[in-house]
This record gives C-alpha cells, sequence and structure tokens, in this order.
C-alpha cells in the first residue's frame, strides 16, 4: 500500500510541468464522526496540505492534493468517556465543474473517491492513553492504516486565487478488525480555506 500511495504522489509532482496545472494551500476545520455507533458524538479537528488542480477545459478540472488530516469521535462506556483522534495523510481524486456566477467568481462543484493513509493518532480512555496505528507488545495496530471512501462539495473560486470549500467524506472501510454486525466507518465535513500561487 505504501508504493501505492507513493506512485500517486510522485503521478501528481510529475503533472508540474504542464501548463494547465494550479497549485494551492489549504487549511480549515472539520467535524467527524464514526458511523453506526449511536452514542458515538463529533470531534473538532484541522486539515491542511497542499492542492493541485489539472485544467481539461474551462469548465472541467481534475483536483487532487496532499491533506494532513485529523479526524475523531467520541463516546462514554460505562461511565468512561473514550477520545479517538487518529491523524490521515489523505489523498484526494476529484472531477470538478466550473460555473462562472460573476466576472471574478466561479461556483465550483466536485466528487470523487479518496485514499488515505494513517500517520498516527491516539485513543484516550480515561487516564489512558494508547497508539492507534501502532501495535504495542507485539500485538495488532487497534485501527487499520488504509482509509478508502468518496469525497464531495461545493466551493468558489474568487479572483482565481482565492478558494473556499465545503467538503463531506464518508468512508467504505471499518478501521477496526470487526467479524459480524454494524461496521463502522469514517465521515467528515470540513470548511477550509485556500490560497492558489
Amino acid at each position: 500500500m505504501r508504493k501505492f500511495f507513493m506512485t500517486a504522489i510522485l503521478a501528481m509532482f510529475a503533472l508540474v510541468g504542464f501548463s494547465q496545472v494550479k497549485w494551492d494551500a489549504r487549511v480549515g476545520v472539520n467535524f467527524s464522526n464514526m458511523t453506526k455507533v449511536d452514542e458515538a458524538k463529533a470531534l473538532t479537528g484541522f486539515t491542511l496540505g497542499l492542492g493541485m488542480d489539472y485544467g481539461f477545459s474551462e469548465s472541467w478540472s481534475l483536483k487532487s492534493g496532499l491533506m494532513f488530516t485529523s479526524k475523531g469521535w467520541k463516546f462514554k462506556e460505562e461511565g468512561e468517556k473514550i477520545t479517538y483522534r487518529p491523524i490521515y495523510l489523505e489523498i484526494p481524486i476529484l472531477a470538478a465543474y466550473k460555473v462562472n456566477i460573476s466576472e471574478n467568481t466561479k461556483f465550483v462543484i466536485n466528487a470523487g473517491p479518496y485514499l488515505a493513509f494513517g500517520l498516527g493518532g491516539k485513543a484516550k480512555y480515561g487516564d489512558a492513553d494508547m497508539k492507534l496505528f501502532k501495535g504495542e507488545d507485539g500485538e495488532d495496530a487497534y485501527m487499520k492504516r488504509f482509509d478508502l471512501g468518496i469525497q464531495y462539495g461545493v466551493g468558489f473560486e474568487l479572483s482565481d486565487r482565492y478558494l473556499i470549500n465545503l467538503t463531506g467524506q464518508n468512508g467504505f472501510i471499518c478501521p477496526f478488525d470487526v467479524d459480524e454486525g454494524d461496521k463502522p466507518k469514517n465521515m467528515s465535513f470540513a470548511i477550509s480555506l485556500g490560497y492558489r500561487f
């Protein structure tokens, strides 16, 4: 899986030589939770990274990038508060459609898959901490490192420099080894601002 991520990253940078490629820096806040866990409550996190926009025409483009994102959720079990806070490196691969709504403003709709690789993070149970993606004492990691899902969103491009994005994500893979019953998955909603170079 690491080889696949490295290939995807190198493919993005291979596009640098094309004049249609535009780069941007993004920062934002997200609200994430876990599906199919009734008692789970959302946590606030961050998202930041480098975005890429490869234009095929005036209206259509391919959007991608490298985003560092903290996700998480919390709930109570037997009176104890449990908090999960995984951190991922994400690569979205999105088709985007742009509509001019004024001379200097474009409305953008985008959707496509995202790939995510767990970099770190902890679960906190009472006073105890546990690493999520790294097993201890020879045990398997608590969470699966790889995640895959669908990303969708809307946004605005202002003067071809400033970006405003509203983004949703729904995971396809249960991050835990669950053999039966409902399999929870990551979900999140983010608001971000960007500046195009």
